[in-house]
């Protein structure tokens, strides 16, 4: 399982540094460009609660092999692309393969590790490999765009996904699925998606019509509709939804949910302005692009390392705050960036206290998200997990990466692409803030798990 989410982790980000070469190689304009993210976020997110929902229904293992095998070819297919809407289908074909395996994955951890020590330490090692993904992905993409062509930050997925395969099909056991009722709601999932799709779209479009244009706002209304039309369906359907809604009347699951949306709004956007920072304003090539962001990798991994340690003595409530400012002060230095600035200077400390923060984050919102869910609703509660992570990042990065572009203007030069990417760091120090406010006031009360028997964990988790 650590292997898995490595690898889709890492395929979350290993394109960042790749994406001048990209967008020349390949002809994307400025904003299109960024569909290269957003096609893979928008289809993992959007069809991860579909994707935990098949797991629970035809069984995990199935799953995540199917999974497996769709993101692998899917990567292959994006490394052969010959044009811009070639590679975006391949990244939205690997966001699907995602959406199955990722759910599957988490669910298969959730059920083997139901409480107590034994599970802070397996979500220790799951988060360390998740944030090492993330974060080792920009120093892989540096060093495979520079040294082997921008085609192998699609490449390097398949052999990933041929291991994790074969690890799957041989040390994961095979048992009865969960739930055998009714049919899962791909109707929602359509809707959900398409709702995101475009209101994402409506929103990065703003740099040639503005937001009260009867282009934008006629998008951003039919987003509207859609995504309403998605709760009403889940509402009403006879077939198994999604999401059951009273799930979020579950405040560790409702607060951990909106945490990870603001976490991974703000990290996504931090990843795209931090390398093109390095790339565009200070002149870094690809592979020291990638070195340089190794010392985030480090702390991000030595941050999940002590978020276990830590997780014995400390809610995970207490956590969440914590890492929540840590990396709010790490994102409000990186906004003083300059463009006269120097990796050591403008980037090294932000980086270190940033990613420490984030590596505390990220075991305790998981385990706070799916403690306590019945066995039959594992898979969606991990599905809505990753998936409040993905559209998070999604939006966030249409929204900060549109008001940064807007802030750059139309003269595009070291000072003023270094306001707007100056800017969009700013503000997910603001955006983590309001993560920090979520955890204080609807995250309920827990104590450690070092400190409390099982079943009171699983109780204060449901309170």
């Amino acid at each position: 399982m650590a292997v898995v989410q490595f690898m889709v982790s890492l395929d979350l980000s290993v394109v960042n540094v790749g994406l001048p070469q990209i967008g020349a190689a390949l002809g994307f304009s400025a904003v299109g460009l960024t569909w290269v993210i957003h096609a893979y976020a928008l289809t993992f997110g959007g069809l991860l609660l579909l994707g935990g929902k098949a797991a629970d229904r035809y069984g995990r293992k199935p799953v995540l092999l199917l999974g497996l095998a769709l993101f692998g070819l899917a990567s292959l297919a994006g490394g052969f692309a010959q044009e811009p809407g070639q590679l975006v289908a391949a990244r939205a074909a690997q966001g699907i393969g995602a959406a199955a395996l990722a759910p599957a994955a988490l669910a298969l951890l959730t059920t083997t590790f139901p409480a107590g020590k034994a599970r802070v330490r397996a979500f220790g090692i799951w988060s360390a490999t998740n944030a090492a993904g993330g974060a080792l992905g920009v120093l892989i993409g540096g060093l495979l765009t520079e040294y082997a062509g921008w085609r192998w930050v699609m490449f390097v997925s398949v052999p990933m996904a041929a291991c994790a395969l074969a690890l799957a099909w041989r040390a994961v056991a095979a048992g009865p699925p969960a739930v055998r009722g009714a049919r899962p709601d791909a109707l929602g999932a359509v809707l959900a998606t398409a709702g995101m799709t475009l209101l994402v779209f409506g929103v990065v479009r703003t740099d040639q019509y503005a937001w009260t244009s009867p282009v934008t706002v006629a998008t951003l209304a039919v987003a509207a509709v859609l995504l309403a039309a998605f709760v009403l369906v889940e509402r009403t359907t006879a077939r198994e939804p999604l999401i059951r809604l009273g799930l979020f009347t579950n405040r560790s699951v409702a607060g951990a949910n909106a945490y990870n949306l603001l976490l991974g709004a703000a990290m996504a956007a931090a990843f795209y302005f931090a390398s093109l920072y390095l790339q565009r304003v200070l002149g870094t090539g690809p592979a020291l692009t990638g070195v340089e962001f190794l010392p985030f990798a480090l702390g991000v991994v030595a941050g999940s390392v002590l978020a276990v340690k830590l997780g014995y003595r400390l809610a995970p409530r207490t956590l969440l705050v914590i890492g929540g400012l840590l990396t709010a002060a790490g994102f409000a230095w990186f906004g003083l960036i300059s463009p006269d600035g120097a990796f050591v200077t403008d980037v090294l400390g932000p980086s270190i206290v940033a990613s420490v923060g984030f590596g505390l984050c990220l075991g305790p919102v998981v385990s706070t998200a799916t403690v306590g869910v019945a066995a039959h609703e594992s898979g969606t509660a991990s599905g809505l997990l990753n998936s409040s992570r993905q559209i998070g990042a999604s939006l966030g990065l249409a929204v900060l990466g549109t008001v940064a572009h807007d802030r750059t203007g139309q003269s595009v030069t070291p000072e003023t692409l270094n306001d707007g990417y100056a800017l969009g760091l700013g503000l997910g120090a603001v955006l983590l803030l309001g993560a920090v406010l979520i955890a204080l006031t609807v995250l309920p009360r827990t104590g450690p798990p070092g400190r409390a028997d099982d079943r009171a964990v699983s109780v204060s988790a449901r309170d």
